[in-house]
This record gives C-alpha cells, structure tokens and sequence, in this order.
C-alpha cells in the first residue's frame, strides 16, 4: 500500500472518529483546541519568508480528541492547520492518530503500547512542540528542534513502547518505537531545494530514551538514541540522484523545576551519512553537536521570562564552517556551518485560555536554515541576523 493511500485511510479514520464521537458517552470522549495566530520577521534570511519583511505566517489551529474505548483501550487522535512561512510546508496534518493500550497497571508501574501514528516522548518537547502555549517559547531552540524536520520528528506511524515506574530511589521512563513517517512534495523540497524533482522517503526511525527522577528531587535526566534512514528516489528531470542518507542521535538532557524558576538543557550528538544524492559516488560524513541552555522565571502567576542560548556546528571537525567553502569552492560561505542563538522572551496569560507570547533573536549564522542540503546562499548572504515573534494563543 502506498504512503498517500495510507494517508487517506487513516485521514478517514480520524474523520469517523470525530462523528462517533458525537455520539458516544460524554464521559468517554473528551475534545480539545487551540488557536493562535502571530506575527514575526527574520531579517536578513529566508527563515521566514524570502523578502525579510514582517509576516502574519504565524498560525496554528488544531483539535485533539481522546476517547476511552474501554478500560484499557483508548483512541488519541489530533489534527492541525499550520501556516509557518518558509519553516515548513503550510497545510492540514493529521499529527497523531493512535490505539494506547495499557498491557499492565500496578501500584508502581505501568506499560502501555501505542499503535498507529503515534507522537514522539523521547525528547524534553517533542511530545509538546504541536501545541502553543505548552512551549516554552514561539521557536523552540534549532539545534535540535529544526522547524524543517517538524513533521517527521514529532512521531511516526508504527508503534512505540512506553514505560513508566516509581522505586525506592526515584521515578522512571523507558520508551520505545520504531516506524516511518510519510514526507510530502513540499516537504522534500523545503528539505533539498526547488531543484529536488524526485521523492524523499523516510524508510525507519527508531527511537529509545530513557529518564529519571530521583525521589524528592527537582532534578530529572534524560537520554535518548535515535537511528533513521532516509532515501531519495530521482524523477526524470531531476538535479538529484537516487542515494540514501543516515542520522544516528545521542541526546542527553537536564531539567530542573523550582516553585519560581526552571532550567533545562539537551545536547545532541549526531552522525549524517549521505550516499549518492548529489551527483553518483557522492559521499559524506558529518558529525554535529548542538546544545542549548534554557531558564525560566516565574514572576508571578502570568508572567514568565525566559533567556536561552542555543549551539548548533554542523561539523565538529570544521566548526568555523571553512570545509563548506573548501569543498564547494567558496559557493557556500563557511557561516552556513553553523548556527548560534540568544533568545530572551516573555509569555504572559490574559485570561484562563488566553496568552500573548513574545520574544527576539540574535542569531549568528545560518546553519539552522532551509532547504539543509543545498542552501539559499542569494538571500541568506548574512552572517548576522535578527528575528522577532509575538503570537496570541486561545485554548479550549
């Protein structure tokens, strides 16, 4: 069966399940919402929109529903409308359309298995980038969370294994999954490029992390491996050609969570394998690190500040990025071999379910930039560049 029939099937399903709900037990369903709507600019870059001038591309609306089947059989489901500019390809998504079965419950752990399109637990907000005002901030930090891997990052469809206990030295998660996410003309193009003629498949993402709360502690530590690949199917009039690609993830994270404040981190640690691809025999390797620093202030009840500093090299042999301007003979400058961050932002809650979001950046290169393979060196030709967002959110 192919990827875009079996779009539609689980489309349908999503659909019927939204009817039947509307009759079934009003204890067994309960629906959800967001909307929101921004405005931001990105001087200087296409991270936006390619002109850098002010943009409304800031929208989100979704609508999540869970109904309880049975006892230990529960449907999940979420679909969004998105509109980021340039960051992704705007559209209708279903992002999670899942069975979550509980195979075990005790008084000190538990075991649940979810089949479908699932959503992704492994990283400290990968299970909540989908929905606005449960962000830290507007534009989570790139050196892990590319808003150009948004749609195959935030889950799969296949199943996945989560596991959660609580012994005498703390608390704990073990999570599972493998599968694979279709990806979209558009997507693959905000991926390679307009010169991408072909098809990017995804063929599996496998997933394990593992976290840890030690009892009566603020403190939590997280880590997570992930190995993916990639392939690239050229069409007839193509600038590509069929090749393969490889990304294995080491994450390691930190989280503490105070009364008025909390910090978290998360590195990364990735190997990039290209294959093909860009001309017959192409072949790279590239091993990249990111990290980020985060912490947060509650000032009072509806007020938070944030600051945050995020890291991203693209090759940690070359960090200054010279071995992209050797190896594409001074085509691409070297400030596209990284990408560095300071963020400073403020949420602030006007009413039960409502918020105003807002925040500035200073970035330094253009590393975190689409397409990732080859990129917009025309409009991106600065090293230095700024961006702002503000976005109002509604939730019900």
């Amino acid at each position: 069966m192919s990827k875009r029939k079996g779009i539609r099937i689980v489309a349908g399903l999503w659909l019927g399940f939204v009817m039947s709900s509307s009759v079934s037990a009003e204890s067994d369903v309960a629906w959800h919402g967001f909307v929101s709507q921004g405005v931001m600019q990105a001087s200087k870059s296409n991270f936006v929109n390619d002109s850098g001038d002010v943009s409304f591309k800031l929208t989100e609306v979704g609508l999540n529903l869970s109904y309880q089947i049975s006892p230990t059989l529960r449907l999940a489901s979420q679909a969004v409308y998105l509109n980021g500019g340039n960051r992704y390809p705007e559209g209708v998504r279903l992002d999670y359309l899942f069975l979550d079965w509980n195979l075990y419950s005790a008084e000190n752990w538990q075991v649940n298995l979810n089949v479908g399109r699932f959503k992704n637990y492994h990283w400290l907000y990968s299970s909540t980038r989908d929905i606005p005002h449960t962000r830290p901030s507007i534009i989570l930090p790139q050196s892990l969370y590319y808003d150009a891997f948004r749609d195959f990052a935030k889950g799969n469809d296949g199943a996945a294994l989560l596991v959660q206990g609580d012994g005498t030295l703390g608390s704990w998660e073990l999570n599972w999954s493998y599968g694979d996410t279709p990806i979209e003309r558009a997507l693959t193009k905000t991926l390679l490029g307009d010169a991408a003629g072909g098809r990017l498949e995804q063929i599996f993402d496998h997933q394990l992390s593992f976290y840890f709360q030690p009892r009566d502690s603020f403190s939590q530590f997280g880590v997570a491996f992930v190995n993916s690949d990639f392939e690239y199917l050229k069409s007839e009039q193509d600038a590509f050609v069929d090749g393969r690609a490889n990304t294995r993830r080491i994450i390691v994270n930190y989280k503490y969570s105070a009364e008025f404040w909390d910090f978290s981190t998360e590195a990364i640690h990735e190997n990039v394998n290209y294959q093909n691809m860009l001309f017959p025999g192409y072949q790279q390797e590239l091993y990249s690190q990111g990290v980020y620093f985060q912490g947060r202030w509650f000032a009072t009840s509806n007020l938070t500040l944030l600051a945050r500093l995020d890291l991203f090299d693209m090759n940690k042999n070359g960090r200054g990025g010279e071995w992209l301007e050797l190896q594409s003979n001074g085509q691409i400058p070297h400030y596209f071999g990284y990408s560095d961050t300071l963020t400073l932002g403020t949420t602030y809650r006007l009413a039960d379910n409502w918020s105003l979001q807002a925040e500035v950046h200073r970035i330094k290169g253009t590393g975190r930039l689409s397409p990732a393979v080859l990129p917009d060196t025309e409009i991106n030709d600065s090293e230095y560049w700024n961006m702002w967002a503000v976005q109002l959110m509604y939730w019900f």
